[in-house]
């Protein structure tokens, strides 16, 4: 099914053209994120003190994340699939789009960072999508990549215009950190902060906006490079799972060693190091 494209306008009444999607295409490229993420982690890992995901109602939300790695796009690909039943949207950098066209077509929306005239796209184009029920905006808000111990955050003041122009719904703060614990490859841990709803605080201006949603960015990294130190999975719900062990020969002689002792075999590193233990 092809999603047509959408003439849209924002709160000041401008015409605003949102890219037709292909939900084919969409559908296809998110199976392939998933395979593709598994592949390279352990696991992705959404921590459990945070809200819960995805969040009750179908008021508009703009998803704000921290900008840490390449892996990001795919990582929230695999988190979308937790609301595949709304209408979502994410902000991409607008060269990436010239580069691989079919980005426009699974709803990315390029933003050029270097230029007034893409800072001013950027909220009208955000404001249009965010001005219906049942929609979603993705949005790196630094802008670059950057590491998760970097503080401040120094976000972009566009999230904060968006945020002011927003007439209903939510700003949903997301942390992501990759972190190496037990396994030979990497844990995608995931956290979601409190949302901010718009209603709360309906006269905020784009200033007030940012500083907010940086402060609450921030409070919802701590928390994540928190419980990323603690190397506990217990705090954590896995949302995928990938390879664990060694493989190649190494794996093999474990795996008859298990078959020989009549135990199941678990390739992870975790359990061998379990079985170590006095």
């Amino acid at each position: 099914m092809n999603l047509p494209q959408t003439r849209a306008r924002d709160r000041f009444g401008g015409p605003v053209e949102l890219p037709a999607r292909r939900l084919w295409l969409l559908r296809l490229f998110r199976w392939y994120a998933h395979r593709y993420v598994r592949k390279h982690f352990h696991a992705v890992r959404l921590s459990g003190s945070g809200s819960p995901f995805p969040p009750a109602g179908r008021e508009p939300t703009l998803i704000v994340l921290n900008h840490p790695s390449w892996w990001d796009p795919m990582v929230c690909l695999v988190l979308s699939r937790l609301i595949s039943d709304r209408e979502q949207f994410a902000a991409i950098d607008a060269e990436a789009v010239k580069r691989y066209g079919f980005f426009k077509k699974i709803g990315f929306i390029g933003v050029d960072t270097n230029s007034l005239r893409g800072a001013v796209d950027f909220v009208r184009t955000g404001a249009a999508i965010l001005a219906e029920p049942n929609r979603v905006y993705w949005v790196t808000a630094q802008g670059r990549f950057t590491d998760v111990r970097e503080r401040p955050l120094a976000i972009h003041s566009g999230v904060g215009h968006l945020a002011a122009r927003m007439a209903d719904g939510i700003v949903l703060p997301l942390a992501l950190e990759y972190t190496f614990w037990t396994e030979r490859t990497p844990e995608a841990l995931v956290r979601f902060g409190q949302p901010l709803r718009v209603a709360d605080d309906p006269g905020l201006t784009a200033q007030e906006w940012t500083r907010r949603i940086e402060e609450a960015m921030t409070r919802n990294l701590d928390v994540l490079n928190a419980e990323a130190m603690s190397r506990d999975p217990a705090r954590f719900r896995e949302l995928l799972t990938g390879r664990a062990g060694i493989g190649g020969p190494y794996d093999a002689w474990r795996r008859v060693k298990s078959w020989l002792r009549g135990e199941r075999f678990d390739p992870s590193h975790a359990a061998a190091m379990m079985r170590k233990k006095p």
